[in-house]
């Protein structure tokens, strides 16, 4: 083993060790749409008194933080996005209704003093209801929320007078209470009490008891509220206590529920999917490339160990889109070892007396340029999704771009070090047959022998392009684009019966519940999802009582809240993240390449997004953010294809400068036509795993890659290439210089010999 190898095996043992033990050791981190629970993101809005400035919304946090931590809800997560948002996550929440009460109230708390109510207040006092519905005059602001240092809610065991809430005051808190106290201990009936206020609204006027003297009041830094209190009203009133007050209000603009369920199925379905998807894969690979093939798979399960060790090590959370792109890369992990197998079964072709191992070794090192350049491009649609997108599919752009980076080592480190292992036996090396480089494929040499002139009809090809393309647009503007939820703003409910229920009953259950104009669809099997823009909690509730009287026991699986406002902007982003991925990729290939093959593979790119949104559109299927996703995803993928011809024609042209560019071009996109088909096929079989055994999200994922996958290995060669040589007519530069690479001499322990 060469010196080079020697230390790729070292590194590449470093790196699975490294990743077993961080796979073992940490356990992944589940987002809500795979664990079950409740998202509530939260903007902070201007006031009278206060911006919502970033500062402001940093103080919101963490008053935040402490109603949350009141409510007992284990491993919350609260935190800012953006200047004015905050996100907060409650694992295992299945009911926001409560939680959305105590932890969005918007307003100062306040403490009163009770007057007589004489109906006529005086200036700064007001007539408020209190707790139990009754008029009481209250006077000015006594104590804020900023005095109140912690409220805990507890259950006097030992005398048996019940949930009571101890009150610790900081600051100044401590003798502004005791001054409004002793004021009330002077008064009698019901003036003898303080008002807490929150919301504009009193939570607790508890009375000042007997035994405390006038002008005196409850000093000591702590009080206790007691009354017939139950155990999640006092909880709930020590959060809003210790909350203290919002420097600025917020307002809920999106809110999801999942239930655990409903999480529990999505990762099966997508444990199942990457299972039966890797061995059709490894399958399909070893039937073509044999023991090669075999390493390659073995190198592709390091792979997931790999990408799944950085996401733990990452501390990233793990969604469901997130979840799909990290089993779609496995399927596309495979991409790199194609490369360098078909170039070295080109090399071994070539010159088959400098042996398979020699061949193989050429191979990495001439697909190198190819490899490089498709996961740039790649890189760059993860990085889009992450910068530009939001919530779940931001979570897909990371483990798309941990996917593309443990690729590359899989593929340049694992795959490499085990074949050049393999090839370096004796009994090996000199079966070139066994090894699977030693023919260039059923399909290449058919090609050779026929050596079709594609690119004569290339107008022909261009025109059906454009056809296709007209047909997806009709679809588009004819039947309209089926928006989800989170990009038109509204409220989306699925829910379960434990009886079948038919769709229409489903609708006139809604409707009979006061919600005609509602848009009632199945999902999944037996799921019914309710969608509307105006939904209050209790609507959702009563809505879910209207179904259980015709479905029997209904359960909500999922819940999401989208505000217009949040639809509008998410809209926006969609399309912003399109356009800068158009440009991105147009800036990227005009630089590695030519300006004319960037725009030939831009325009077949645009194509390709084209054509699928319209496939959408004709099928009525929700485009959403896990869509947004598929494109970006689609969008790599399309000039991944493209930079591949492109690079093959490239090369070819550097070494024939003189030969007419459309016969060049014609080669090398029939030179490529194996790999792209290999490739495709590795996608395929761990996509049509997702699509018949994800849920509806993971379906319509599925689908839009599948049909963006056929799309793309048609456009790469039928699009992209016949407009790169249509442009190629404008262009007054030079043809491209030819790259010198020297072969490497004969490994050790090859023979060369034929068998």
């Amino acid at each position: 083993m060469t010196r080079a190898n020697v230390v790729r095996a070292i590194l590449a043992f470093a790196v699975l060790a490294a990743s077993l033990y961080f796979a073992l050791s940490k356990p992944a981190r589940l987002g809500l749409d795979l664990r079950g629970g409740t998202q509530i993101v939260l903007e902070t809005q201007d006031s009278p008194q206060a911006k919502a400035t970033r500062e402001n919304t940093d103080r919101a946090k963490e008053v935040l933080h402490r109603r949350v931590d009141a409510l007992g809800v284990a491993e919350s997560s609260i935190t800012r996005s953006g200047e004015k948002r905050i996100i907060v996550e409650l694992p295992d929440v299945q009911d926001p209704t409560r939680a959305a009460e105590v932890i969005g109230k918007t307003a100062q708390l306040t403490a009163h003093p009770v007057r007589a109510n004489d109906g006529k207040p005086a200036e700064g006092e007001q007539v408020i209801a209190d707790e139990r519905g009754q008029p009481i005059l209250i006077g000015p602001v006594a104590l804020n929320g900023d005095g109140i240092g912690s409220a805990q809610a507890s259950l006097d065991t030992q005398n048996g007078t019940g949930w009571f809430v101890t009150i610790d005051f900081r600051g100044g808190g401590g003798k502004a209470w005791q001054r409004v106290t002793a004021k009330a201990a002077c008064a009698a009936g019901d003036e003898r009490r303080v008002a807490i206020v929150l919301d504009g609204k009193v939570i607790s006027s508890p009375g000042v008891v007997q035994d405390v003297p006038c002008n005196v009041g409850i000093a000591g830094g702590s009080t206790q509220i007691t009354g017939d209190f139950g155990a999640d009203e006092a909880k709930d009133l020590a959060a809003l206590v210790q909350g203290g007050s919002l420097p600025v209000p917020v307002k809920t603009i999106e809110q999801r529920v999942v239930g655990p369920t409903l999480g529990d199925a999505a990762i099966d379905a997508s444990a199942k999917a990457a299972v039966i998807g890797v061995l059709l894969t490894g399958l399909f690979i070893i039937a073509v490339y044999r023991l090669v093939g075999a390493l390659a798979t073995i190198a592709l399960a390091c792979y997931a160990l790999i990408s799944y060790a950085a996401l733990v090590l990452m501390g990233a959370t793990l969604t469901l889109p997130g979840l799909a792109g990290f089993v779609l890369a496995i399927g596309m992990a495979i991409d790199a070892n194609v490369l360098a197998f078909e170039r070295a079964r080109e090399e071994y072709e070539a010159s088959p007396k400098r042996g398979v191992r020699t061949a193989l070794t050429t191979g990495f090192t001439k697909a190198w340029s190819a490899i490089a350049d498709s996961n740039i491009t790649t890189l760059l649609a993860g990085a889009l999704l992450f910068f530009l997108a939001s919530g779940p599919v931001k979570g897909f752009g990371v483990t798309l771009t941990i996917g593309v980076l443990g690729s590359l080592i899989s593929a340049m480190l694992l795959s490499r070090v085990l074949t050049d292992a393999a090839l370096s036996r004796r009994f090996i090396a000199r079966r070139p047959g066994l090894t699977g480089l030693g023919s260039t494929g059923r399909l290449r040499t058919w090609l050779d022998r026929r050596n079709p002139d594609l690119m004569k009809r290339r107008k022909l090809w261009l025109a059906l392009s454009g056809l296709a393309v007209v047909v997806a647009a009709t679809g588009i503007f004819s039947k309209g684009l089926n928006y989800g939820v989170e990009f038109t703003g509204g409220r989306l409910v699925e829910y379960s019966t434990s009886k079948a229920l038919d769709i229409d009953d489903a609708r006139s259950a809604v409707a009979d519940a006061g919600f005609p104009r509602a848009v009632v669809q199945t999902s999944g099997k037996d799921d019914i999802s309710v969608r509307t823009e105006n939904l209050s909690n209790a609507e959702v509730v009563k809505i879910q009582n209207a179904l259980a009287e015709k479905g029997g026991q209904t359960t909500k699986q999922r819940d999401e809240l989208i505000g217009p406002s949040l639809g509008d902007e998410l809209r926006k982003k969609a399309l912003i993240a399109l356009g800068v991925a158009l440009l991105v990729q147009l800036a990227y290939l005009a630089l590695r390449f030519r300006w004319s093959f960037g725009a030939g593979a831009v325009l077949a790119m645009f194509h390709d997004v084209i054509i699928v949104t319209g496939v959408f559109a004709w099928l009525g299927k929700p485009v959403d953010g896990v869509f947004l996703a598929a494109l970006l995803t689609i969008i790599g993928y399309s000039v991944n294809d493209a930079v591949v011809v492109f690079d093959r024609i490239r090369e070819l042209w550097g070494a024939q400068p003189k030969a007419r560019f459309a016969e060049i071009a014609n080669r090398g996109a029939l030179q490529t036509v194996p790999r792209t088909v290999n490739t495709g096929m590795g996608a395929v079989f761990i996509l049509a795993a997702l699509a018949f055994l994800g849920g509806d999200s993971l379906t319509d994922f599925a689908l839009a890659l599948l049909v963006g996958i056929g799309v793309g290995t048609y456009s790469s060669v039928f699009t992209a290439t016949p407009l790169a040589i249509e442009f190629e007519r404008f262009v007054k530069a030079p043809a491209p210089r030819q790259k010198t690479l020297k072969r490497p001499a004969r490994q050790p322990g090859e023979s060369g010999a034929v068998v």
